[in-house]
This record gives C-alpha cells, sequence and structure tokens, in this order.
C-alpha cells in the first residue's frame, strides 16, 4: 500500500509541473520502487523538497509549496491523494479537463447533456419496439375482425333465408368480443331488411341475449357507451331502455342529445317527433337539419307539427315553423299567427317569413299593427311578407314606409311590395315618381326599370 501511494505521488508531482523535475529521476525512482527496492525511497521533507535514501534530492513544484507542506509528509500525501482523486473521478478543476471547458460551461452541465442523450435515445428505441408491437397486434386483430364479420354475416343470412338453428350461434355468443362483432353485423344487414325477415333477425337477437348487452350499454355511465347501445336498440327496434334515452334528451353532451333524438325517432311508430314535448335543451340548426333528412330517408309518417308552436323552448317553435313551411301544412295558420306576438325576436322573425312564404293572409293586419314597436330584422321581414302576399288594402301602409323610413333597404322593399299590386301598384309608383322634392325617386326608378332582375 505504502508503495503505491509513492507512485500516485510521483506521477502526480510529474502531471503538475512536468519541467521542474527530470523525467530521469522520476523514472529511475519508479523502477526502484516497482523493483521493491526498500532502500532506495523517496523522501519528502519539510523543505518544499523530495529526497531519497542515497541523499539525492528533488525540488517540489511552486504549486506544493505552502504552508501545509511543510507541516509533515501526512499532509502532504493527503493532498496529493486529494488530486489524485479529483483527477480520477473527472472533477470540473482538473486540468485534463481545461480543454472541454467550453464557454464557460462546468463538466456537470455537459455530463448531464450526455445522460439526457443517452437516456432519450433509449427511451425513442424503447417506444419504437412498442408501437412496432402494437401496430403488428392492431393489425392481427382487424384481419380477424373481417375474417368474423365475414362468416357471421354469412351464417345470419343462412339463418334469415335458410335452415340455420340459432343454437349455432351459441358459440359465438360466449365470447364478449365476438358478441360484439355479432351485433355489429346484425345491425349492418338490419338495415335492408323488412317484415318478416327483420322480425325474425330480431327475434334472433333476443334469444342470443344480445339486447340485453344494449340495454346496459344504454344505461352506462359514459356517454359513448350510451350512445353506442342507443344506435343498437334503435336500429333492433327495442324498447326496453326508452327511460334512459328519455333522460338523455336534456344531456349537457350536445352529441349525446342528438343520438337519443334520432333513437327516440326510430323508435316511434306513430309519432317520431314526441320527443320534442320533453325536450328543454336548445334544439341546435344542425340537429333539425338531420332530423329533417332522416324524416325524408326512411319516409317515417309527418305529424302536424302546430302542436308544438306553443312550447316554451323557443328552437322547438322555429323547428315547427320550419316544418309547417316544408311539408306546406296550411291548417296551422291560426298558430303561426298567435306566434307572430311570440316574446322572442328570431321566432316573430321567422313567423312573419312563414306567414309570407305560405301566404296567410290573415296575418297581414297584424302584421301592419306590430311594425312600428319591431326591431329593423322584423320589420324588414314585415315588408317584404306583404311583398310576397301583395294586397291593395297594404298600399297605404307600404307608401307610408316608403316616405318615412330613412333606409335603404326598407325603401327598395316597400316600393318591390307596391309594385307587386299589378297596376295599381305601378300607378301609385309612377305618381310618387313625379313628386321632385322627394329623394326617393331614383329608388322607384330602379325598381320599375325592367332591365334589371
Amino acid at each position: 500500500m505504502k508503495k503505491f501511494i509513492l507512485i500516485i505521488l510521483s506521477c502526480f508531482l510529474l502531471l503538475q509541473a512536468p519541467g521542474s523535475i527530470p523525467s530521469s529521476i522520476i523514472n529511475e525512482k519508479l523502477d526502484s520502487l516497482l523493483r521493491g527496492d526498500s532502500t532506495n525511497h523517496i523522501i519528502v521533507t519539510t523543505d518544499s523538497s523530495i529526497s531519497d535514501t542515497t541523499g539525492k534530492s528533488l525540488i517540489l513544484p511552486a504549486a506544493l509549496q505552502s504552508d501545509s507542506l511543510r507541516t509533515g509528509a501526512g499532509e502532504i500525501l493527503e493532498k496529493a491523494g486529494n488530486e489524485v482523486r479529483k483527477v480520477l473521478f473527472i472533477r470540473g478543476d482538473s486540468p485534463w479537463l481545461k480543454q472541454i471547458n467550453y464557454m464557460g460551461k462546468s463538466i456537470a452541465f455537459i455530463n448531464a447533456l450526455i445522460i439526457t442523450i443517452v437516456v432519450s435515445t433509449a427511451l425513442m428505441i424503447i417506444l419504437l419496439i412498442i408501437i412496432l408491437l402494437n401496430r403488428r397486434r392492431m393489425e392481427r386483430q382487424e384481419r380477424l375482425r373481417q375474417y368474423l364479420l365475414e362468416k357471421y354475416q354469412g351464417l345470419i343470412i343462412d339463418h334469415l333465408f335458410g335452415n340455420t338453428s340459432p343454437d349455432e350461434f351459441r358459440p359465438i355468443a360466449s365470447n364478449t368480443y365476438r358478441r360484439q362483432l355479432l351485433i355489429d353485423q346484425m345491425i349492418d344487414v338490419s338495415v335492408n331488411l323488412k317484415g318478416d325477415e327483420s322480425k325474425k333477425l330480431v327475434s334472433l337477437y333476443k334469444h342470443l341475449g344480445l339486447d340485453r348487452d344494449s340495454i346496459s350499454r344504454a344505461y352506462d355511465h359514459r356517454w359513448h357507451k350510451k350512445i353506442k347501445g342507443f344506435r343498437e336498440l334503435a336500429f333492433m327496434n327495442i324498447k326496453d331502455a326508452n327511460d334512459a334515452i328519455y333522460k338523455a334528451l336534456n344531456s349537457s353532451n350536445e352529441i349525446l342529445r342528438m343520438e337519443a333524438q334520432i333513437a327516440l325517432v326510430r323508435l316511434s311508430d306513430e309519432n317520431p317527433f314526441e320527443f320534442l314535448s320533453y325536450l328543454k335543451r336548445p334544439f341546435s340548426l344542425w340537429e333539425q337539419i338531420t332530423l329533417h333528412e332522416l324524416l325524408i330517408q326512411h319516409n317515417l309518417p309527418i305529424p302536424s307539427f302546430r302542436k308544438w308552436l306553443s312550447s316554451p323552448n323557443h328552437t322547438v317553435v322555429m323547428f315547427a315553423l320550419r316544418m309547417i313551411r316544408e311539408f306546406r301544412q296550411t291548417g296551422a295558420e291560426d298558430e303561426v299567427l298567435n306566434a307572430l306576438s311570440h316574446p322572442v325576436q328570431e321566432v316573430r322573425q321567422l313567423a312573419v317569413q312563414v306567414a309570407g312564404d305560405m301566404n296567410m293572409r290573415s296575418t297581414l293586419e297584424t302584421m301592419k299593427r306590430m311594425y312600428k314597436t319591431q326591431d329593423y330584422p322584423v320589420c324588414l321581414e314585415i315588408v317584404r311578407s306583404m311583398g310576397k302576399m301583395p294586397d291593395v288594402s297594404m298600399l297605404g301602409f307600404l307608401k307610408l314606409v316608403l316616405d318615412k323610413e330613412d333606409d335603404v333597404q326598407l325603401q327598395i322593399e316597400a316600393t318591390k311590395a307596391i309594385e307587386n299590386n299589378g297596376e295599381e301598384g305601378v300607378a301609385a309608383l309612377v305618381k310618387i315618381m313625379k313628386s321632385e322634392y322627394k329623394n326617393y325617386n331614383i329608388i322607384v326608378r330602379h325598381v320599375l326599370d325592367r332591365r334589371i332582375f
């Protein structure tokens, strides 16, 4: 152990100041130590020099000439050991590391960067392996899914049009994954079935207990599971979970509300829009368009929408107005007349528009009376509707609008409405044009110009 310390000390002295001690002396001393010559040792004295037993003296470098070295050989050896440890453990102040101390960055920072790079590379490799394995698993699962769907489709068709027994489906229905695939395939097949074949498929669905799976999903607390359950029950015409579907009508989730509405339309035999009486949430325009398309595509029975013009939900009232116009339900004229006094401006504006589109002349007087109290969009719609159902009794009112209103669009619409009254209207406009002191003559000329369509 002593020889090892002396060897390390000699190496350290050579590294600290290689020019201060002749390399031949250092080599000679090292060789003697390695040979085990105990008579030729290096002795550290207190006068900042190193001597051996033969009397030769070595001058220590200035870096080691300090007060601590003069206290004895033990302190010198301790300091030498510390310096060696600095080199061995790659400390930031080691002279070996000066060449990589770049732009003031410490060796700890560089080590941290190296470790970060190594760890990141390892994580990327692990992540790549996981992605590849997962992709392979998904590809195998998709191949299995396609194979099972084709197989189940053949079995279902054989059952509907052949002699396949329902018991042959029992092995399939014993596995959760395969049960779900069987349900999906039954729904796809049911789209094109009617009459006895559709009833036979529903009977098979219930015989295998698949309806219990759909009902369980309909009552699930997760919204995406509810949607799947609603769809399955709607396609298979199973009404055992209607309570859950009605409850979802007023959910804060817009997608869940729409799916509940579609399911109730499918599950209703007599009045597919009965759910409108229970709807409290806003009935968005997108939902209205979706249900209208569903009504047309599936040739569902069309109810009388005037019953919903008194709904407390104004969006339902607007949907009913649009459906009355779409299906030309002229029997709802009285209800449309009442909608003209609805507290919501959008409803009043739409009611005026529907009345004009359907030529509901009983609303003209009401429109005339309400004109002064309405906002600009409703006033503009009133004048347009009067133009759609021309009436000579309204000429005085329309002339007043043309004369008193400053808005150009209102003046143009009033002029068009006057012209639509035929010869009397045109004569009235010609008379107005002769009034030189009025500034709306150009508007009248514009409307009467036949070159403009």
